[in-house]
């Protein structure tokens, strides 16, 4: 496991324990069993909804994108902002609003089986 991603467990201590997975190169972030982030390449990128992804635009930050078939493809996740590496505080807040954007996207999947 990467620096980055055993440095996760500092970052994230006013948020609560999290555990990293490996996937699709990079590494999926998880709380309780739901992921709310993702790392690729070092970079850390958090779930987001239309409740909270306006928190992100407003910064002008970027969603996780990936080439598939030649195509951009993007998903549900932006990269998060550079005050989360540097202020624990601050850092759960936005994990929060991730974890909180997960635990309603695991309901509405739940709801729609």
């Amino acid at each position: 496991m990467s620096e980055f991603i055993e440095y996760l467990n500092e970052v994230f201590e006013f948020f609560g324990p999290v555990a990293a997975r490996k996937m699709f190169g990079g590494y999926g972030i998880y709380r309780d069993g739901l992921m709310f982030g993702l790392v690729q390449d070092d970079t850390l990128y958090l779930k987001a909804d239309a409740e909270n992804a306006p928190h992100f635009e407003k910064l002008g930050l970027g969603k996780f994108e990936y080439l598939k078939a030649g195509k951009v493809m993007s998903i549900a996740y932006y990269q998060a902002p550079a005050e989360v590496m540097e202020d624990r505080e601050q850092a759960a807040v936005w994990a929060r609003r991730s974890f909180e954007a997960a635990l309603r996207a695991h309901r509405a999947k739940k709801n729609n089986r």
